[in-house]
């Protein structure tokens, strides 16, 4: 089977530009007759088959950019989303949305579908799934077309693109850090498993402060939680040891814990200390109200949609592939000691 080719490929191959390759495929007047001819024999030899929204970049704009992100029930995303649109909106264009419900699948599904024509670029936040099985061929292939992309919260380090992320391991550790300074000895992690790279940043940042006070990581009151299992148990674990304080990487899971500590006839926060991450409606709302890590989501869909747009129209100024970190507080709330 001959290998796929895209346009780098033939770029490369005859030592031009990728615009001169599209122009040659086109037929234009610009480019002469003998590149014409070697370039086409070329890609009719490798059955080379053009990416529409490829070579729709090269000639008009849909003014759309797409976003895919995992679900939606968490607020994080809604207002990473509010960010997008602010600067979308600003900026001529118009925003559409998919979600992949933490499915692989799904997930490509989605990229082929925006990726077919439908949009100049895509802001995308990983599945879960997709990082379990770490299968990312589909953004390769989006890379390669030159399409623009830009990844934020759940990123991929292999993945050749803009990135924008939370300063995840420092906000673990700034949680943490304030719980043994309240006078927490003995603080559980509610915490996803480690193909998730936000969780496991968030638990490195728990260790790091810890390792800090020189008290031993005790994985007996760590809970990696299977979402496809019963939350309420998967929670109930880290309940079964001696704990003061539980530092869960996401509201849901520390509206959980609250819940759970209450079962058990704990008081919040003076038997047990609780935070949480996200700061939404869940965690101001909860009794007593959740402390939580403000992750500033409005904030990072403005950066991701700059950095994409700023990549469709060509703005970036040469600037070589970007990383913006955003840095999250705390804000104490009922249910820990202040």
């Amino acid at each position: 089977m001959k290998q796929k080719i895209t346009l780098k490929t033939i770029a490369k191959e005859f030592g031009v530009s990728t615009s001169t390759v599209s122009k040659a495929l086109s037929d234009s007047h610009e480019i002469s007759v003998e590149t014409k001819e070697r370039i086409t024999a070329y890609a009719k030899f490798y059955n080379y088959k053009p990416n529409s929204l490829a070579l729709q970049l090269r000639t008009q704009k849909t003014k759309v950019i797409g976003v895919i992100i995992p679900q939606i029930v968490h607020h994080f995303f809604s207002t990473v989303i509010s960010g997008i649109e602010k600067v979308a909106n600003e900026r001529g264009y118009n925003v559409m949305i998919c979600f992949s419900n933490n499915s692989y699948k799904r997930e490509v599904e989605n990229v082929e579908l925006l990726a077919s024509g439908s949009v100049d670029g895509l802001l995308v936040s990983i599945s879960k799934e997709t990082l379990e099985n770490d299968k990312f061929s589909h953004f390769q292939g989006l890379i390669e077309d030159e399409i623009p992309l830009v990844m934020f919260d759940r990123v991929l380090d292999a993945v050749h693109c803009d990135k924008v992320v939370v300063d995840d391991q420092g906000a673990g550790y700034k949680a943490t850090k304030y719980l043994l300074d309240s006078g927490c000895k003995n603080i559980a992690l509610i915490t996803t498993p480690d193909h998730v790279t936000v969780g496991t940043l968030r638990r490195e940042g728990y260790e790091r402060a810890l390792k800090e006070q020189a008290i031993k990581v005790d994985k007996s009151l760590i809970a990696e939680v299977d979402e496809k299992e019963d939350l309420h148990s998967e929670i109930s674990k880290v309940f079964g040891q001696r704990i003061d304080a539980v530092f869960a990487v996401n509201e849901i899971y520390a509206a959980i814990a609250i819940r759970i500590a209450k079962e058990k006839g704990l008081k919040i926060p003076e038997d047990i200390s609780v935070i949480g991450f996200t700061d939404g409606l869940i965690s101001e709302y909860s009794s007593p109200s959740i402390t939580t890590i403000v992750q500033h989501g409005f904030t990072m869909g403005k950066q991701a949609a700059e950095l994409l747009v700023d990549k469709i129209e060509d703005k970036s100024g040469g600037k070589g592939l970007q990383t913006k970190v955003i840095s999250s507080n705390l804000k104490i709330r009922e249910s820990s000691i202040g």
